[in-house]
């Protein structure tokens, strides 16, 4: 079974003669209101007992993102360009003002992140695929979200990768805010492995800038010639997934590998990760990838699969309903349609692994801790659902 990641069309899809009813019918069903599918919750066993699923959303369309609103409710965002609210078994229509995306290929409308100060300033950062000059590329903006819900205010892009591509694949792209209030995020290498190695390309990177767009004194090329301004670190295939540990603040990303080689980093400032001179995956084809596994001066991961998992977000677990799961590597998988659960010594060497839900739910886009410690899951369908996990009926 190929990566779920991989081969994405990169041709734009126009209707054809014959399809105008249909097309319109799907945008006016687009602005619409959803309502969740009522579905009785699931229980599922685990090494530390039950766990238990609810369906909170169904109808999405190939959601991305999810994040708990402080005052309830979740803010979802659907790749096609929508951003909607689920709350009390409703889903609203789509907000307004969301800013124009690419839908092309894997790109299209992609994370959220709520600003730590968001309960006062309502303010959130998302990244998306926008359209530019040579085709396409991976761009963050900064927004508001207005008291009555209903949409976005003060909308302005803060951040626009360097060399746009016709290609569909590899547009990462999520972010995590660092203890500071800083911004980190990951660009994939948009199909073009090379451009993980060019300091001077944003492709294939873990980038950080300031909340205003402006650079942090912390970047390894800030100032010099050496590299760009927002460039962290380099030799990334297309990181999906960037987390701080809430405890120690260690930044955490995971990225799809080839066919294997999906991989687990701490990026540090300047440091490179290899893509695509080493690798533990093959092409596609069969074909050895680079010059092998390890080469003085690029990083080892502190985890890979092989085969790949596709995953498309990770999280730790710092909450309070399993607290047996503190400190937990948790990554959302796309090709096996599962949670990992990766757990890690007083060191924070990562050991054994528990898969959850295997098959059961689907592409497993993005998983979120929430406020009460339970944990928010985005299936990325046609028809997508937003799905809770929490403590199962004891044993």
């Amino acid at each position: 079974m190929p990566r779920a990641d991989a081969r994405a069309s990169t041709q734009e899809s126009s209707p054809r003669p014959g399809k105008a009813l249909a097309l319109f019918a799907a945008v006016a069903a687009a602005a619409l209101p959803l309502r969740a599918e009522a579905q009785e919750p699931r229980e599922f066993p685990s090494q530390h007992g039950p766990l238990r699923v609810e369906t909170l959303a169904t109808g999405l369309e190939h959601p991305w993102s999810a994040e708990a609103l402080p005052a309830g409710g979740v803010l979802v965002s659907e790749r096609p360009g929508r951003l909607r609210i689920v709350r009390d078994g409703k889903v609203s229509k789509p907000l307004a003002g969301v800013p124009k995306v690419a839908e092309q290929g894997q790109g299209g409308l992609l994370d959220i992140a709520l600003d730590p100060g968001f309960a006062e300033n309502r303010t959130l950062y998302l990244t998306l695929a926008a359209r530019g000059e040579g085709g396409y590329g991976t761009a963050l903006v900064r927004a508001k979200l207005a008291a009555d819900e209903s949409g976005l205010t003060d909308v302005k892009e803060l951040f626009r990768m360097n060399k746009f591509t016709g290609k569909g694949q590899h547009f990462g792209s999520r972010i995590a805010i660092a203890p500071d209030g800083s911004l980190f995020f990951g660009i994939g290498d948009r199909g073009e492995g090379d451009r993980a190695q060019d300091a001077h390309d944003h492709a294939g990177a873990i980038l950080h800038i300031n909340t205003d767009g402006s650079v942090p004194g912390s970047n390894p090329y800030r100032g010099g010639t050496d590299g760009l301004a927002e460039i962290w670190s380099k030799g990334h295939r297309n990181p999906q997934g960037i987390t701080f540990d809430p405890k120690d603040g260690t930044l955490l990303t995971v990225e799809h590998g080839a066919r294997g080689g999906d991989e687990i980093n701490n990026p540090q400032a300047g440091h490179n990760y290899g893509w695509p001179v080493i690798t533990y995956g093959k092409d596609y084809s069969g074909a050895e990838i680079g010059e092998g596994t390890s080469k003085k001066g690029l990083d080892q991961p502190l985890f890979y699969w092989d085969p790949s998992i596709a995953p498309g977000a990770l999280a730790v677990y710092r909450g309070t309903m399993f607290p047996e799961w503190d400190g937990n590597i948790l990554v959302a998988a796309l090709k096996y349609q599962l949670v990992a659960r990766l757990e890690r010594d007083d060191s924070g060497a990562i050991g054994s692994e528990e898969r959850l839900f295997d098959g059961e739910f689907g592409r497993i886009r993005d998983i979120v801790v929430a406020l009460d410690g339970a944990l928010l899951l985005v299936t990325d369908e046609e028809d997508g659902a937003l799905l809770r996990v929490s403590k199962g009926t004891p044993e």
